[in-house]
């Protein structure tokens, strides 16, 4: 079977037919604020600003937090994206004292949108989607950049100054404090915090999933702590063409996910599926950066509610569905746990539940998920130990 990583390149590809914003040579527009650092060449890597041909307060167009809860159609969101234009320089990931870095980070810790001036060497051309990271409209080589002098966020600008406080304090803490993911994921990938020496440019793609990490294992200290729950939950979501269930078992902490995609570009049916049981799973996820917003989402709401469990998350992305970057797997998580769970008193009256509402035979799921199928073994055989023997 075809791996993830190559369908979703493939996915990508029959995506890039969108249209995106024009613009010249010279554009003067808001930031909402928004940057973006590419991963090619590391350290050497290209980084910039994205800015919007228009003024004002744009920070709806790289705000994730606030599309799903506010409804926001798919186009609605594509349009945010594709009317964002990404400038690029290339630049040392580890020389922060160069000045185009300085204005990125400026931006990054700004609590407002900010006006900005750019010249490119040629016009902006192209577009970029990914299942890891937002997608954007155009871009080109940066000539020349000016940003207007903004605000910074409080509890930002305290990260930037204290050169003793680690990375991994210093995304806890601020999570903790309620700062949306994105403000924190693009402060982190600017390297505003961490010790004075070893801060350094983060790309974009890594830092998300460094924060989603760096967070799931701060909450599951604590969530290992907590009293396990005392019956299986179901918690479901549907948006962006797709559906999503969140079942919560009465065990220690473990964790699947499993994703399905369902003739996205023709007749395919594919189902990916990764897990890890009580001990961290040491290696990078096949499945990329949503199994680890995925978790980081899950341990969230279980933190929140001071409980433990297991978790098995199953999704299926259908017909319509456009890679739009792991935000979607966070925040769909994070509404579904928003939702009123549906409780029953074994695994299989849960998968019988969402088979109800859900396209793909659950079958499919069991035949992927390993930690699925051990449930299912399990609780099986706790039943057959209250059966009478056969005479």
């Amino acid at each position: 079977m075809i791996g993830k990583g190559a369908y979703l390149r493939e996915l990508t590809a029959a995506t890039l037919q969108m249209n995106s914003v024009t613009v010249g040579k010279e554009l003067e527009g808001s930031s909402p604020p928004s940057v973006f650092i590419g991963s090619w060449n590391y350290p050497d890597v290209y980084a910039g600003p994205m800015i919007a041909p228009m003024h004002g307060d744009t920070s709806v167009m790289d705000m994730p937090e606030s599309w799903i809860c506010g409804n926001k159609t798919q186009e609605e969101i594509i349009g945010y994206r594709l009317n964002l234009v990404r400038g690029k320089h290339q630049v040392n990931a580890r020389n922060l004292d160069d000045r185009f870095i300085e204005k990125l980070q400026e931006i990054s810790l700004s609590d407002s949108s900010l006006e900005s001036e750019i010249q490119f060497t040629n016009v902006p051309t192209g577009q970029s989607f990914s299942e890891e990271h937002t997608p954007f409209g155009p871009s080109a080589p940066v000539e020349r950049f000016d940003i207007e002098t903004g605000r910074w966020d409080r509890n930002l600008e305290k990260v930037y100054y204290d050169t003793d406080l680690n990375a991994r304090e210093a995304v806890t803490d601020l999570h903790r404090k309620g700062l949306p993911f994105s403000s924190i994921q693009k402060a982190f990938s600017t390297g505003v915090m961490g010790r004075g020496p070893a801060r350094h440019l983060v790309p974009t793609r890594w830092s998300i999933t460094a924060c989603d990490t760096l967070i799931g294992d701060n909450l599951l200290k604590e969530v290992k702590k907590c009293p396990v729950i005392d019956s299986f939950r179901v918690h479901e979501f549907s948006s962006l063409n797709n559906n999503y269930a969140v079942i919560l078992m009465p065990t220690g902490w473990q964790y699947e996910w499993s994703e399905a995609f369902l003739h996205v570009l023709a007749s395919e049916e594919y189902v990916f599926s990764d897990h890890e049981g009580t001990r961290k799973k040491t290696e990078y996820s096949p499945l990329g950066g949503c199994y680890y917003s995925c978790k980081m989402a899950v341990l969230e709401a279980l933190a929140q509610e001071q409980k433990q469990a297991g978790a098995i998350v199953v999704r299926e992305a259908l017909h319509g569905y456009v890679p739009l970057g792991v935000f979607n797997v966070r925040e769909n998580v994070r509404a579904a746990l928003r939702q009123t769970a549906t409780e029953f008193e074994d695994i299989r009256s849960a998968l019988t539940h969402i088979s109800e509402t859900f396209t793909l035979p659950v079958q499919r799921f069991i035949d992927e998920g390993e930690l699925l199928r051990t449930m299912l073994r399990q609780r099986q055989s706790t039943l057959n130990d209250f059966l009478p023997a056969a005479r």
